[in-house]
């Protein structure tokens, strides 16, 4: 869409634009057929588009790791929509033990999936370990939702073989997975505080966001699987993944005030993707304002893609279960 595009609002090939909110992209659409979890859906963009969703006549299911946020949204959002279909489960994603523990309350009701909605994270966070021993952003922004995804692969697959229903799997990245480490990802020293930089370190989770949502969209299309897997930026929003920021960001924030999307906007792309019929079959793709963009080098090299999906699988099969 570029700069202009951002400014302006002015809606690209798919009728939409960066002006587009959640309920402007899902207009008219029916999703009282569909079940979806949303993973961070007690805040900012996440929590909107659970309402939209909700909206539209989706099962909502949030993930979230705090239960008391996640009840208040839901009662937010029960009060705007007595009609609404909302429950959530804790999930915190800095933990194996807790999403291991998470899809099995899941698969135990029994449901289907349709729409898998890889929202949460963290960003610019100090240097720290989960209790797993991982550095952070890379646990909770790519590590924690790898795993979620490849544990509900096989609910996603049978709903979507016994219902004849397209599965949808949309991965929030960012605009920032062009700002990581020199080699991309940094696999050799993922842990190391002294090579650590807090941009960099999310940049990095970001583009791994973007590679996995390839790589699996790849795997599943060799399968002949009826599942879509895209990336989406959805802009810049003001949302408490900005509590970790300093001066800099404020002073950037302050320059650059016309680029910037209110939450409503902010869900836009994510709903897009999730819902819309015109993107049936569109998969390996990366959104920003609700159109087809083109990441970074980076973000479409197969190998690096291929790397980091091993390097992932053999970091989990690693600790204990």
């Amino acid at each position: 869409m570029g700069i202009y595009g951002m400014v302006t609002g002015k809606a690209g090939k798919s009728g939409f634009g960066s002006a587009s909110t959640a309920e402007d992209v899902t207009q008219s659409i029916d999703a009282n057929h569909l079940t979806v979890i949303v993973t961070g859906g007690t805040s900012g963009i996440g929590l909107e588009a659970a309402r939209v969703l909700g909206m539209r006549g989706a099962h909502v299911i949030i993930a979230a790791r705090n239960t008391k946020a996640a009840n208040e949204s839901k009662e937010m959002i029960l009060k705007m929509n007595p009609n609404a279909r909302i429950d959530y489960l804790q999930l915190d994603l800095s933990s194996i033990k807790s999403v291991r523990s998470f899809v099995h309350q899941f698969l135990a009701l029994n449901l289907p999936l349709n729409i898998l909605i890889n929202n949460a994270g963290v960003m610019f966070c100090p240097f720290q370990l989960t209790e797993d021993g991982i550095e952070s952003q890379f646990a909770t922004n790519h590590i924690g939702h790898f795993l979620l995804t490849n544990l509900l692969l096989d609910k996603m697959k049978s709903s979507a073989r016994e219902s004849g229903i397209e599965g949808r799997i949309v991965n929030l990245s960012s605009v920032a997975h062009t700002y990581t480490y020199t080699e991309g990802i940094k696999f050799d020293s993922i842990n190391d505080p002294d090579k650590y930089s807090e941009k960099k370190a999310y940049g990095q989770s970001k583009l791994a966001n973007l590679l996995h949502s390839n790589a699996l969209s790849r795997k599943l299309q060799e399968e002949g699987v009826n599942i879509t897997v895209n990336s989406v930026h959805p802009g810049l929003v003001t949302t408490n993944l900005f509590r970790h920021s300093g001066l800099g960001m404020s002073v950037f924030k302050a320059m650059s005030f016309f680029l910037w999307k209110n939450i409503p906007q902010g869900a836009a792309t994510t709903c897009y993707v999730a819902l819309h019929p015109s993107l049936k079959g569109v998969t390996g793709k990366y959104f920003a304002d609700c159109n087809v963009t083109t990441p970074s080098n980076f973000a479409t090299d197969k190998s690096l893609a291929d790397k980091l999906w091993d390097f992932s699988i053999k970091l989990i099969d690693s600790l204990p279960n």
